[in-house]
Order: structure tokens, then C-alpha cells, then sequence
């Protein structure tokens, strides 16, 4: 995931998800939803952007955008979530503008997912590199201002 805002550290975001209720095609954070958890680190800071890695502890519709919106630091190309946060792509210059607006896009992509299949129960598990779009995009915001590389988290299998 590539946010708005610089996130300092990473951590855990328990936060129970449902349904807004003035909004029928919108989830929001709510104490009577249902739980959902999500742990995200630091894999890149950029000048005015944070470039993430998440992973699902829970699977509600919508989870990544909602927990990453109400800490603050929507996706970038979110429409539903991360409307008002115009500013920080303002701060964009040259080839991150250009690759910005080429996204079109959320900027979120699963590099890899594994799942129990709900009938076989065999654990089925998937990986992909991240689209041209996406590491243009990257590329295009390191070269756009200071970036400084973190550790990645270790695979998947690993760490439940």
C-alpha cells in the first residue's frame, strides 16, 4: 500500500468495521462492528508518502482502506476513502505526478495471499509481483524527494 502522510512506525490497528449507515457503499469504524485487524510496517518513507506492507488478521470488506483512512493515512488513489487528502499529492513533482495520475487507481496490491479453501480446507497461497504501475510509481517517489528503506516483514507463514 502507498499512503498519504509520512507514517512513522509501524503497529496494529484493531478497530471493528460495519456498515456506515448514512452511506450504503461505504464501511466505517464502529464499536457495535464486526473485528477486524490489521498490522502494517514502514517498508519506505518518501517526502510527503509511506509505502507499506500490510497484513490481514481479519478479512472485512474494505479493512485495508478504512483502518489505513481512520489512522490518518489513506491510500493514495482512493476516491472513497481518501477524498480531502488532495494536498499531499500537490507536493508531487515531475515523473511522481505523471506516475500518480498513470496509477488511475488504489495504490494497493497483494504480493502474496494465502487462504484455507472454505470446502477442500487445502491452504492455498498465491504470489505476484507488484504491477508495472505500482513500482513505477514507487521509483517515481523515490526519486521525488528523501526515501529511507526499512526491513520487510518476514513471509507470510511466518509470522501466524
Amino acid at each position: 500500500a502507498i499512503v498519504h502522510g509520512v507514517v512513522v512506525a509501524g503497529g496494529t490497528v484493531e478497530a471493528p468495521l460495519a456498515r456506515d449507515r448514512m452511506h450504503r457503499t461505504r464501511m466505517r469504524v464502529t464499536a457495535s462492528g464486526r473485528a477486524a485487524i490489521t498490522h502494517y510496517r514502514v517498508r519506505t518513507r518518501f517526502r510527503a508518502h509511506t509505502h507499506l506492507e500490510i497484513q490481514l488478521e481479519t478479512g472485512r470488506t474494505h479493512q485495508i482502506r478504512v483502518h489505513l483512512q481512520h489512522l490518518g493515512y489513506p491510500l493514495l488513489g482512493d476516491p472513497t476513502y481518501g477524498a480531502g487528502f488532495k494536498a499531499s499529492a500537490a507536493k508531487l513533482t515531475g515523473s511522481a505526478a505523471s506516475a500518480l495520475d498513470a496509477l488511475a487507481r488504489q495504490a494497493l496490491h497483494a504480493t502474496s495471499m494465502a487462504f484455507e479453501h472454505p470446502v477442500t480446507r487445502k491452504k492455498l497461497s498465491f504470489e505476484r509481483p507488484p504491477p508495472d504501475d505500482m513500482t513505477r510509481l514507487i521509483e517515481a517517489l523515490r526519486r521525488n524527494g528523501g526515501a529511507s528503506a526499512m526491513q520487510p516483514l518476514p513471509p507470510p507463514e511466518s509470522r501466524l
